[in-house]
Order: structure tokens, then sequence, then C-alpha cells
């Protein structure tokens, strides 16, 4: 019998824990704590997802591309990597701001023989 104790110490000590807890806080304690757990175990996943896209949004913001060569820069510099043409007039110059047929690339066929 003195090896049962010994084996199950744990759960005799949360035993007795839970039975000298529940007289003095009641059930709707332990309910409303197992609810807030189970709570931030939903919302915790959900707020690290708006964290990521946030700072995603953040990094693309400050993505510029070279009108000359078409190189991609995170904004750092004043001058494209590439071709050395200047970078700082590219975010006044938004892409979003020109007319769909200046930023449309026309692409002849040719026939392979």
């Amino acid at each position: 019998m003195n090896n049962f104790f010994k084996a199950n110490q744990n759960l005799l000590t949360y035993s007795l824990i839970i039975l000298i807890v529940i007289p003095i806080f009641g059930i709707n304690f332990f309910i409303s704590f197992l609810g807030n757990i189970l709570l931030l175990l939903f919302l915790i996943p959900l707020l690290l997802l708006i964290l990521v896209f946030i700072g995603f949004n953040a990094y693309k913001s400050r993505i510029n591309t070279c009108n000359n060569c078409g190189a991609i820069s995170l904004g750092l510099s004043e001058t494209c990597m590439n071709c050395g043409a200047n970078l700082q007039n590219i975010s006044k110059n938004n892409q979003y701001d020109k007319k769909p047929s200046e930023s449309t690339i026309e692409v002849k066929a040719e026939e392979v023989k």
C-alpha cells in the first residue's frame, strides 16, 4: 500500500488541492478558469497570425522596384544596385497611379519552325 502512495504522489497532491480549493472558490471558479485557458489557447495563434500579417505588410511596403532595370531592393539605399539609377522618386511614382496600358507588356507571337 505504501508503494501505491509513492507511485501516485502527484495524483494525491492534486486531488487534495482540488478538494480544498473547490469548497472555498466553488465550481464556477474552475469552469471560468478552464474557459479562460481555452480562450487563450485559441486567441494566441490568432494574435500571432495578425502580427505576422502586419510584419509582412511592413516589409512589403519597403520593397522598391527600379524603373530602369526592374531590380528589387529593400529601400535601404538611394541608388539601384544593378544599374545605379536613383530610387528616391519611386515612392512618389506609385504603380497604382499608372494607367493599365502603361504597365502591361506587349507580346508578339512568333511562329517556331
